[in-house]
């Protein structure tokens, strides 16, 4: 089985002081991996690299499939600027962005996948909505719309099911689920351990540094989410690399991928 991503040594973070230390390991095409730990952990962060939003400050990331068109990203809510001027239909359109181009038309098919994206997510009637009406999970499903239309090999969803109702996460989940069943690479920054020992066979503890990653049963044992947050707890948010710790040349990747994957409000 080959490795959609591959982490060698990896140090991402801002300022040469680093948020995610020294990670190695892969993970495999069509893999469900759930990415867990404290607050400050460096979820996210690693989730900008991966997507090229950031660069290493140490270490690479290898890409199995190195078009940035084949990997798409879901930011964490907070992230989205809910007062664009935008309705649903326009936000889920770009979705199609790298397949149509800045100046591309949407034709009868592109139209005809957009319906069928929104109906997938229970969102039809909704086209017309500025999204700054949208509540959190109508936000959500919008969002998740426009990943289907991205049709991408990799998926990399950072707290999607946060502050949603119940409904929704299980809608939703359920479109993870097909993901995975299509045999995309699908990796999901959660909170809810007990959501991640029922639904992901892998997960990745993290803590600044990688605290355990494996199956799930065998990772997220108490010593080992104990010895997560006390990790957290006893990072400096100033320390600097290693000394030994070098930046390698950054790989080519694509503005638009460094720019956050996709186009965002």
């Amino acid at each position: 089985m080959s490795a959609a991503l591959r982490f060698r040594n990896l140090t991402l973070g801002y300022d040469r002081h680093p948020a995610v230390h020294h990670l190695d390991g892969a993970v495999e095409t069509g893999a469900l991996v759930a990415v867990v730990g404290p607050n400050g952990a460096g979820k996210s962060t690693l989730f900008k690299g991966i997507v090229g939003v950031i660069k290493p400050l140490a270490g690479r990331i290898e890409r199995g499939d190195p078009n940035p068109q084949n990997i798409a990203y879901l930011p964490q809510a907070a992230e989205i600027d809910r007062t664009f001027p935008i309705n649903v239909y326009d936000m889920v359109a770009m979705g199609l962005w790298r397949r149509a181009g800045s100046f591309g038309g949407i034709d009868r098919a592109a139209r005809a996948s957009i319906e069928q994206a929104m109906d997938a997510v229970g969102l039809s009637g909704f086209e017309d909505r500025a999204i700054a009406t949208l509540s959190g999970g109508q936000m959500q499903r919008m969002l998740f719309a426009r990943l289907l239309l991205q049709d991408a090999h990799v998926i990399v969803l950072d707290e999607p099911f946060n502050a949603v109702d119940a409904k929704t996460s299980a809608d939703l989940f359920d479109l993870v689920q097909r993901w995975h069943g299509e045999r995309r690479t699908v990796l999901t920054a959660m909170h809810d351990i007990d959501f991640v020992r029922a639904n992901f066979p892998e997960t990745l503890l993290l803590a600044r540094e990688p605290v355990a990653w494996g199956h799930t049963a065998n990772v997220l044992t108490p010593e080992n989410l104990l010895a997560a947050r006390r990790m957290c707890e006893a990072f400096d948010q100033h320390a600097e690399l290693c000394p030994e710790e070098q930046a390698p040349p950054s790989p080519p990747f694509s503005e638009a991928a460094r720019a956050g994957i996709d186009p965002q409000p």
